[in-house]
């Protein structure tokens, strides 16, 4: 029976089979990889990723698509909401570094990136479709409009590439956005800081774009007694990431970063 894509869990179903032999060498599974893909559907991309791995985990909340995939016996199913998944716990079970697959759903996109934030260290890299305009945001340079609390983020823990462009024809039912494929590779040393307030940091300086950090950084700062240094006569988007990382591990020392 055909499968409706179902518009609460953001189901667009990859179907161009050049897309998917392009998504797949950049990929490049390799067998033993421990590989898990995340929404894996209609399995487009799961079944060429299992005959190169031999084995795969994916994850799937669509109980129905969940029930498809466990007819396959190369396939380990967690059927689950991705956001309550232990990363690490599967990394610990695997006994190596995780490969993270996935067509993820476009409404929780940027809520699973920052589930993974915090297990980054579990990861061998990660190959994710994702709206365009999002992977632009993540890959942004500071000083343009894309520049924002998401590339700090990210930028800060992983080295990212965008690799590859995915119109909305590859899919059905088309989405009303462009794609694209973004690589991520956990950067082996990064700078030692807590996330939680790097990103609250973060979050405070992009919370008025237009305004000088003055008005909303250097308030938050003077609340925590931060000696003057920093210059918060420009605006958030003109901060580069390892400035506020930087920023964030003089309020905090090093030897209580996560």
């Amino acid at each position: 029976m055909k499968h409706i894509a179902r518009k609460r869990f953001g189901q667009h179903f990859l179907s161009d089979g050049a897309i998917i032999d392009a998504i797949v060498r950049a990929i490049d599974p390799r067998p033993g990889d421990a590989m898990v893909e995340i929404g894996p559907g209609l399995a487009a991309l799961t079944q060429p990723l299992v005959e190169r791995l031999g084995r795969l985990t994916v994850i799937e909340l669509d109980r129905d698509l969940a029930a498809r995939l466990r007819q396959h016996p190369q396939l380990e199913v967690i059927e689950s909401d991705v956001l309550r998944v232990d990363f690490a716990r599967l990394r610990a079970e695997a006994g190596r570094g995780l490969r993270v697959v996935g067509n993820l759903p476009y409404n929780i996109s940027t809520p699973i990136l920052f589930h993974l934030l915090p297990v980054a260290d579990c990861v061998a890299d990660q190959h994710f479709m994702l709206q365009k305009e999002v992977i632009d945001r993540m890959v942004a340079s500071p000083a343009t409009a894309a520049y924002g609390r998401l590339s700090v983020m990210l930028q800060w823990r992983y080295e990212m590439e965008n690799v590859l462009f995915v119109p909305p024809q590859a899919f059905e039912p088309p989405p009303r956005v462009d794609s694209a494929v973004v690589r991520m590779v956990p950067r082996a040393e990064p700078a030692p800081v807590d996330a939680g307030l790097l990103s609250q940091l973060v979050q405070v300086a992009f919370s008025q774009r237009r305004k000088l950090l003055r008005h909303t950084l250097g308030k938050w700062l003077e609340q925590r007694g931060h000696p003057a240094g920093f210059d918060t006569q420009r605006r958030a988007e003109e901060v580069p990431p390892e400035e506020f990382v930087a920023l964030a591990a003089s309020l905090a020392p090093a030897a209580g970063a996560a």
